[in-house]
């Protein structure tokens, strides 16, 4: 029994020193441990636990000149009612947000761009439309007005949803070429009620604390993923 025993106690020495430390991986910020974060120096990461999930973080980060990610911001967030799926496979009105890494082409509001903006910001006004009509040449686009091959009830009319575009950026998912049936209209925007339609969003004011840090000239991008599994954000 006494060998049985110093056996044990070795093992545990051992787990324990193997368990003691974080690896440097797992210690490293989450932009250091993904395969691309876009070639900027700001990034936007929206994690979420699982594919099924709904709820997770939004965190935005800075690259500094030598190449070490820092922090700058977190939030809790909100993804689409039927949770996350790979953006390559997603198909337009199934409720779920695309995973992937993306640009942010510009931002857009019911209300006044908040101070010390300076990414490209449009006002939305009644007049604004974002058309989500497989057939029009519009497709996946702002529109202002509404053109005539983008039908009303196949579209999103912007100043409809004042609490939830009081403040939004654009997420650059199916937008530089854009795929029929893809999808259309992902924003990174202010909380509603309850999960998405596909969107991600944060609380109003880390909305606009997210829209004065960003910054055109950096080049950021978002990454939506999981924390593991087929949609992980360390994938993109």
């Amino acid at each position: 029994m006494r060998p049985l025993r110093a056996g044990i106690a070795a093992t545990v020495v051992v787990c324990a020193a193997l368990g003691g430390a974080p690896s440097a991986s797992a210690a490293a910020p989450l932009p250091a441990r993904m395969a691309d974060t876009g070639g900027g120096s700001q990034l936007i990461t929206a994690e979420a636990p699982r594919a099924s999930s709904t709820s997770g973080t939004v965190t935005w980060w800075d690259r500094r000149s030598d190449g070490r990610w820092v922090k700058a911001g977190s939030a809790p967030a909100r993804f689409g009612a039927k949770g996350l799926v790979a953006g390559s496979g997603r198909e337009q009105g199934t409720n779920t947000t695309p995973a992937g890494l993306y640009d942010l082409p510009f931002a857009f509001g019911t209300r006044a761009a908040p101070g010390g903006t300076s990414v490209t910001y449009r006002r939305v006004r009644d007049s604004s439309w974002w058309c989500q009509d497989n057939r029009s040449r519009s497709y996946n686009r702002w529109t202002q007005p509404r053109p005539a091959d983008c039908r009303a009830s196949e579209s999103e009319h912007l100043a409809d949803y004042g609490t939830q575009y009081a403040h939004a950026l654009v997420i650059g998912f199916n937008y530089d070429r854009p795929v029929r049936g893809r999808g259309a209209g992902i924003f990174l925007h202010v909380n509603g009620r309850a999960a998405t339609a596909g969107c991600v969003s944060v609380p109003k004011d880390a909305m606009r604390r997210i829209l004065t840090w960003v910054r055109p000239g950096r080049a950021p991008h978002i990454a939506i993923g999981t924390a593991g599994g087929a949609t992980a954000i360390t994938k993109y």
